[in-house]
């Protein structure tokens, strides 16, 4: 039931009217890329955790002279036959470049570059083998070898990744709280204006539900208007962030593209604020009628 369309008072005249949109606006819009970006971030920690988790990457350092074959083969059977390592390849130059390619472009120079040789390593997660033993066998099949466990720095991605979140998440209730003091504000204001008219609804036996009704429907129109613009804004930020970090294609910012469920709570933002809203209004309505005379 539309019930924000019947009004008595004559609240569309407050001058506060014409901010609060554009207000729960701002306030839709920096929440809204808050919880964009903790959502793109918790996916691509989750994408970190599946891609590195269970695998090392054993460093062969190129020789001063000749090639690093027979060190590269003495390692290969040394990983293969310890117990826990489930396979042991060696990366190719295209692969190699492939990764260097984020900090040094396309087209780097890698094949004249002394590089060393990179075996990618899968172990088993139930029987990981010792790192430190491990190591020690590496450099005594190719001396000056490294191990380096993907775990320890995933490790510490992960914790800066969850400490960026509740930073993203602080911020979201702060937006909220911000929400909740602009529509406490604006709705006081209104019953100051607009005294005498509700006194004069008192006397001809108007309920107090009946005076916060209309103020709750003011304020649930003005912040779907307010949502609605917010989630607009929202919607183009995240589709232009999106084109920039594909763009980019180094892959090591976070995927912007959101999935459909993701874009479902983005959209449920602008709706929880105006129920917030209308809600904060009517209970501040209720608050101030009962304590007059």
């Amino acid at each position: 039931m539309m019930f924000w369309k019947a009004r008595d008072l004559a609240l569309d005249a407050d001058p506060a009217r014409r901010f609060l949109p554009w207000l729960v606006a701002m306030i839709v819009y920096l929440a809204s890329l808050a919880l964009a970006g903790m959502m793109s971030l918790s996916a691509a920690v989750d994408r970190w955790d599946r891609g590195l988790t269970g695998t090392l990457t054993v460093q062969i350092p190129a020789p001063a002279t000749g090639t690093a074959d027979d060190a590269v083969a003495r390692a290969l059977a040394a990983l293969r036959a310890t117990p826990g390592v489930e396979s042991a390849r060696v990366l190719g130059a295209d692969e190699i470049s492939a990764l260097l390619e984020p900090w040094l472009g396309s087209g780097t120079l890698a094949g004249e570059l002394p590089l060393p040789r990179l075996i990618d390593v899968r172990v088993r997660a139930a029987a990981a083998p010792d790192i430190e033993g491990l190591t020690a066998v590496m450099r005594a099949a190719a001396p000056g070898a490294v191990i380096d466990d993907h775990k320890k720095s995933l490790d510490r991605l992960i914790a800066l990744a969850h400490t960026v979140e509740l930073v993203a998440l602080g911020i979201v209730v702060l937006v909220t709280l911000a929400a909740v003091a602009t529509v406490i504000f604006i709705t006081r204001t209104g019953l100051a204006i607009h005294a005498g008219g509700i006194e004069l609804l008192h006397l001809i036996g108007a309920a107090d539900g009946y005076v916060a009704r209309q103020f709750q429907g003011q304020a649930l129109e003005l912040a779907l208007k307010g949502g609605l613009i917010g989630c607009v804004l929202t919607a183009a930020t995240v589709f232009l962030l999106g084109r920039a970090a594909a763009a980019l294609g180094t892959g090591i910012l976070p995927d912007f593209t959101l999935s459909p469920a993701q874009w479902g709570a983005l959209a449920a933002v602008p709706l929880g604020v105006a129920v917030i809203g209308m809600v904060t209004a009517r209970m501040t309505v209720m608050a101030a009628l009962r304590a007059l005379p």
